[in-house]
């Protein structure tokens, strides 16, 4: 039966530092890059090997999903990268402390941005210092200025329809290494979870989340990897 691993990156560096990071690219730190060996050592232990992966075009995700087939000996397998597995894009939060931010705004109104599901936070302004219109990883992609997690489900749900669910339906085991926000949309979609609630379905870093799927690609059963 096809099956669907699921991996927020291991921690990065302003994940240490309490950032909003968003679509700002940010490497992993030294315990990020131990999360995604230990994620990629208990896949391998449990038998659970992926056929093909899928990740963003950021470092963070791409360099854990590395990690983690290196620890299973499957770095040959073949990987998709996409923009539209990105985190989501936090606009002019982008870079700023996240406890700064709740002191200058109000915790309430930082709640707002951070976990609501349709109202996104200030846009990016064009010319900022985390402005990636010269990234040329973006070239030719309209780069948001901002997004709420209804704006990053509707880029991320017709992407998995289109490039992920052709290889679930042919019975393969797919892992995606991705983000908070992106790998939020997949879980929203698979368990039916509604709007107020998805805001707040926190997803730890470098734990692998399992869904077993049936022929219909319905999930039969979702759980962590570390409690079996």
């Amino acid at each position: 039966m096809p099956r669907l691993i699921l991996v927020r990156h291991g921690q990065s560096q302003w994940n240490l530092e309490n950032r909003f990071t968003g679509w700002w690219d940010v490497d992993l730190t030294e315990k990020g890059e131990e999360e995604a060996l230990a994620a990629g050592r208990l896949l391998a232990e449990k038998g659970m090997l992926p056929d093909i992966a899928f990740t963003s075009f950021q470092t963070r995700a791409i360099r854990t999903l590395h990690f983690a087939l290196e620890a299973m000996g499957r770095l040959w397998i073949p990987e998709t990268k996409d923009w539209r597995l990105n985190e989501r894009h936090y606009g002019g939060l982008t870079g700023l402390d996240k406890a700064e931010t709740a002191a200058k705004h109000g915790d309430d109104q930082v709640k707002i941005w951070r976990r609501s599901f349709d109202i996104p936070p200030p846009v990016l302004e064009a010319g900022s210092e985390f402005d990636l219109a010269r990234d040329l990883r973006y070239a030719g992609i309209a780069i948001p200025s901002t997004e709420s997690l209804k704006d990053t489900i509707a880029r991320v749900l017709p992407y998995y329809e289109s490039s992920i669910v052709p290889h679930l339906r042919a019975g393969s085991t797919v892992l995606v290494s991705a983000h908070g926000n992106s790998l939020r949309a997949l879980v929203k979609h698979l368990s039916g979870i509604s709007d107020d609630d998805i805001t707040g379905l926190e997803i730890p870093t470098g734990q692998p989340i399992v869904y077993e799927l049936d022929d219909e690609l319905k999930a039969t059963e979702r759980y962590y990897l570390a409690d079996r």
